[in-house]
């Protein structure tokens, strides 16, 4: 290759450095093939820690990221032409080189014929989904929803509509926070197996385009162990578990919104404590297992109604998040409770979603103390929070 084109390769692969630096998290691999005449001499480039491993003729070695450009160009320079592929999550770049010209392309991976090849999405339901069949196949077949045919596994219909449905209810959330933010972290608070937190990795990163990093916080190992395993399979860098008690985690980077899915009880109250004491901006549970408030409240003008069991309970579980609700809104949250999916789906349909917007309401946590003395409650979530009133 002439000394011209190897100076524009130089430059080319320079930037390639400088977006694998910026972008380790999410580096995937260079394919790479070298032509003399008809011959091809493939070789590849992919990540070892913090530097990266350069397969060649047989060969490898490690190289510091810097001397990635350097290194490629030597080698390019004793052949005809050369056909760079560099891959991270969401973004593929072409580069082609030969004695007449280098040229530079840029894909982004939300291919159109993929999702024109499959139709799944027809066996559900008409809707236009988030997680789409055909882009997300990878991650879909990892957690288990896809089945080896490439079609949604007939037991897996409903998982698959819950995903998506979280996604739908707090993209428009997630959007708000990345105006401000060029990268978001997202703490999941019993995260158990991380279906979502995959899920909204995969869509903030490869959907989105946008810089993002996980936290999945759960007290069993196992859990933990299986979650960094599907990690591991997916090639997601930007995550991380850890076996840990809730009330005792200490944030060691900014987190910008906190989720919970099913977490029983108390714990929910845990994962919002722990957001709203961290300075965090938004909040996504789905509470479930209401038992706390149900042991403790009474009213009498109900006690007619409230001497039947379901009845007390369902009321107990109205109330608890209510009174959720309504302390958000007392320390400056704006808050709404919304249905998750239908109640055929599962009983635990209710999401809380909170947004920090103003300073806390003085006003409004007098209300809230005065709905405690009439219901004659004494909330966790009030007990774990650090109040400013």
């Amino acid at each position: 290759m002439n000394k011209q084109s190897l100076n524009k390769l130089t430059l080319f692969l320079t930037g390639l450095e400088n977006r694998i630096e910026e972008n380790i998290e999410f580096f995937k691999k260079i394919h790479i093939i070298f032509k003399s005449g008809t011959k091809e001499f493939p070789g590849g480039v992919e990540l070892l820690e913090q530097k990266l491993k350069l397969n060649y003729s047989g060969n490898s070695e490690t190289i510091e990221i810097d001397l990635l450009a350097s290194r490629l160009t030597k080698l390019a320079q004793n052949y005809d032409s050369m056909l760079l592929t560099y891959e991270e999550r969401g973004t593929t770049i072409f580069i082609e080189a030969d004695n007449k010209n280098v040229k530079m392309k840029t894909k982004e991976n939300q291919i159109e014929e993929i999702k024109k090849s499959h139709n799944d999405e027809s066996q559900m339901s008409n809707r236009d989904y988030y997680i789409k069949v055909g882009q997300a196949d990878d991650l879909l077949r990892e957690i288990g929803i896809l089945a080896a045919n490439g079609k949604i596994k007939n037991d897996m219909i409903r998982k698959y509509n819950q995903i998506d449905r979280f996604v739908e209810l707090i993209d428009e959330m997630l959007s708000e926070l990345l105006k401000d933010n060029e990268s978001i972290t997202i703490l999941d608070c019993g995260c158990g197996k991380s279906y979502l937190t995959f899920v909204l990795n995969y869509y903030i990163k490869e959907v989105l385009k946008k810089s993002c990093h996980f936290i999945g916080l759960d007290n069993s190992p196992k859990v933990i162990e299986a979650s960094n395993k599907i990690a591991d399979n997916l090639g997601y860098r930007n995550m991380e578990f850890e076996v840990t008690d809730i009330n005792s985690y200490q944030a060691q980077r900014k987190i910008h919104m906190v989720i919970s899915l099913h977490a029983c009880n108390t714990a929910t109250d845990q994962a919002i404590a722990l957001a709203v004491n961290n300075n965090v901006e938004s909040i996504v549970v789905v509470p479930c297992c209401q038992q706390e408030i149900l042991k403790q409240y009474s009213y009498q003008p109900f006690m007619q109604i409230l001497k039947h069991g379901i009845l007390k309970a369902r009321m107990a579980d109205i109330i608890t998040d209510g009174i959720r609700a309504l302390l958000l809104e007392a320390l400056g949250y704006k808050v709404s409770v919304v249905e998750y999916i239908s109640p055929i789906e599962t009983p635990k349909n209710l999401m809380i979603r909170a947004d920090k917007e103003h300073e806390p309401n003085l006003s409004m946590f007098e209300e809230y103390n005065e709905l405690k003395k009439i219901l004659n409650i004494h909330p966790t979530l009030e007990k774990l929070i650090k109040l400013s009133f």
